[in-house]
């Protein structure tokens, strides 16, 4: 596993791909434009701290990600979570932009246990799954746990594992990369964003390896993604095959598959985990 060299102009990429899809996909405009704020604040909140504190960060020993929780700097910490909640209140779905003025109200010992709970669980506690739950601390910690793992070494991984390799979050995406004549799938960690290599022919939930078991669903519209099915524990996974696209950006291609979130629920299959926006 090879952490992913994220800064300014990865988040720009995108930026600029969820504009562009926007214009294609009308249904998904509001969507991803909204994304597109709360990337801006990313990118913000990214490069100012890799700045501050990626002297400290530089040369670290392999380890956990879980051992880095955000408290440094805690006025910082409070003053950049107050302005996305500013930007989730003035931009955001309803129900998200009540929850940022309920949560703009509270005192700042509060809003940091916010960020720190769930930075502790990274998302895989399955009280904070759903889009109001988790979205909102979600955004905030996100870029901030793929600052701190562009700097922690990880070793080879020998197996298939279930779980990022390195913080321990849970895949909510697959990505193919071209290797050689075809494409090698890795999962896409939903907490710190880093990949790992990963077997074709085998359920990231369940651990099902019959290719029976294992259907593969693509919709004309969407050409590069596919959901990956398992029908021993009825959960997929979406996967954005870059061998067919290479334009796309995984977590904004996977923004605009909200059709394939309907079909999928339609047929009895769950996501394995929600993406940022919770579909």
């Amino acid at each position: 596993m090879k952490p992913a060299q994220v800064g300014g102009s990865e988040y720009d990429a995108r930026i600029r791909r969820a504009e562009h899809l926007a214009s294609q996909h009308p249904f998904a405009a509001e969507v991803l434009r909204f994304y597109s704020r709360i990337a801006e604040f990313q990118k913000t909140l990214y490069t100012e701290f890799r700045k501050d504190f990626g002297a400290q960060l530089s040369g670290r020993m392999p380890g956990s990600l879980r051992i880095d929780l955000p408290s440094v700097a805690p006025e910082r910490m409070v003053s950049h979570f107050t302005s996305l909640l500013r930007v989730i209140a003035d931009s955001g779905p309803p129900g998200l932009a009540v929850a940022a003025r309920e949560i703009s109200g509270l005192d700042a010992l509060s809003k940091l246990s916010l960020l720190e709970s769930y930075w502790e669980v990274g998302g895989t506690n399955d009280q904070l799954i759903g889009a109001f739950a988790q979205f909102i601390p979600r955004a905030f910690d996100q870029p901030l746990a793929e600052l701190i793992a562009a700097f922690i070494p990880v070793g080879p991984v020998i197996s298939t594992q279930h779980h990022c390799p390195l913080c321990g979050g849970q895949p909510f995406l697959g990505v193919l990369r071209q290797e050689g004549d075809g494409g090698k799938r890795r999962m896409l960690c939903s907490f710190c964003l880093q990949e790992w290599d990963f077997r074709r022919i085998y359920c990231p939930a369940c651990g099902e390896e019959d290719e029976k078991k294992l259907p593969v669903y693509v919709a004309e519209q969407f050409p590069h993604i596919r959901v990956e099915a398992c029908e021993t524990c009825k959960v997929y996974v979406r996967t954005i095959d870059l061998t067919r696209d290479g334009n796309a950006v995984p977590v904004v291609d996977d923004l605009a598959a909200i059709p394939l979130s309907l079909w999928a629920h339609e047929r009895g299959y769950t996501r394995l985990q929600p993406n940022l926006l919770g579909t």
